[in-house]
């Protein structure tokens, strides 16, 4: 017996023992392909060493950024480029030649043998998506916007066909979820890069701008693009009668960013709704651990900032807990437009004002603020319908305030 713990690894074995022979797609090159093993070998290193130039970037002090005009030159009229670090010129070099290997073939994916993405896809994708969650939130690196779109083509036609595809929502988390799983696993972020994007990006990412988590919301958010691909399952989009850029209703392979912003927003809506009425009690009890008993309850601490396995509810809290997550879902689940929405707002304010009592308001509000903080991208919700859940978990604990 032997234990292996390196993910590459592991990835190679289940797909060894799930062979072409039985029906599964190929996921490695052929033994017999040298060339195709020599480059997959190539790839895998290119990886590690994009994978040092991120821990360097990320997990450093920055050290000098170079490239600035300086202030006598800003004083004379000069202009540049904003200013760069070595660790960031160094990461965004290397990125340069991940997106040419990925031009290098004429579909999206590393290997032009499949028309689905291999394992040297799957190898890479984890990590990028780490890599574009902590670069705009310690770097203000925008990986995604318009600039690096054209910096970085294949990377971002390779990212857009991962996201075209339904099985890459079930695993593809948000900014926010990121953020928070990444230090415990590798260790705290250093802020630097492009400080105003930084900050304004930091501010996005955690709900604190005063629009990513707040009502009402925009179609699209300013950061992570929500309809590259599909935001919902399949049969979630197919229920609210939800069709794709190429006209055909529910389907992958294709974006959503011409979809009707209500009726994509009401489906969001209600899928965050079925997740909380699934399983209210359960999410009540969870979400009484804010409470102000349930804080005082003895904690092992963890690296993970907002791990909390050992805590206890506050158990007097809970059936007013629950009330005010039946509020909520009263308008996450509102169906016929922005006026039925508006409606079941309304509703629930009322609810909540009428329902909690005033000596139990402030901390049924953080109870609320405490399962908000918690909401997992992908675990609990795909994030176009997360973000709706946290925002009306606000838009409560707002009235409760």
């Amino acid at each position: 017996k032997q234990v292996v713990t390196e993910s590459q690894v592991i990835m190679e074995l289940l797909d060894s023992w799930h062979p072409v022979e039985d029906g599964f797609k190929q996921m490695m090159p052929s033994e017999e392909d040298s060339a195709s093993m020599q480059r997959y070998r190539q790839l895998s290193n290119l990886e590690r060493e994009l994978f040092s130039w991120w821990c360097t970037l990320i997990f450093r002090p920055e050290g000098p950024s170079f490239g600035s005009p300086g202030m006598l030159g800003k004083l004379m009229g000069k202009s540049s480029e904003p200013a760069m670090s070595g660790a960031m010129s160094g990461f965004l070099e290397c990125l340069e030649k991940v997106d040419n290997a990925l031009a290098s073939t004429k579909g999206p994916w590393f290997f032009d043998w499949a028309e689905h993405p291999t394992m040297i896809d799957f190898v890479y994708v984890s990590h990028v998506e780490r890599m574009l969650a902590s670069a705009a939130f310690w770097k203000g690196l925008d990986l995604r916007s318009d600039k690096y779109q054209q910096q970085f083509p294949a990377l971002n036609a390779w990212l857009d066909a991962f996201e075209k595809r339904e099985c890459y929502l079930a695993f593809k988390s948000d900014y926010y979820t990121h953020v928070k799983d990444i230090p415990p696993q590798y260790g705290p972020g250093y802020d630097g890069g492009f400080e105003d994007d930084r900050i304004s990006f930091q501010k996005n990412i955690s709900g604190k701008d005063g629009k990513s988590w707040t009502l009402p919301l925009s179609f699209d958010d300013d950061v992570q693009p929500l309809y590259r691909g599909p935001p919902l399952p399949l049969c979630a989009l197919k229920a609210a009668g939800i069709s794709g850029d190429n006209g055909e209703l529910a389907s992958e392979g294709t974006s959503y960013e011409k979809a009707e912003p209500e009726q994509m927003a009401e489906a969001c809506r209600q899928m965050a709704g079925w997740k909380i009425a699934s399983n209210g009690s359960a999410v009540a009890k969870f979400a009484a651990r804010g409470g102000p008993e349930g804080s005082r309850n003895p904690r092992k601490g963890f690296g993970a900032e907002l791990a909390d396995p050992y805590a206890q509810s506050d158990e007097k809290l809970i059936p007013s807990v629950e009330t005010a997550l039946k509020s909520v879902c009263v308008a996450l689940l509102a169906q016929g437009g922005p006026s039925a929405h508006d409606a079941a707002l309304n509703e629930m304010k009322d609810n909540l004002q009428t329902q909690i009592s005033k000596d139990q308001a402030r901390d049924v509000a953080s109870s609320l603020a405490y399962l908000r903080d918690r909401i997992g991208v992908p675990r609990d919700l795909p994030l176009a319908s997360a973000r709706q859940l946290r925002a009306h978990l606000n838009a409560a604990i707002d009235v409760l305030h």
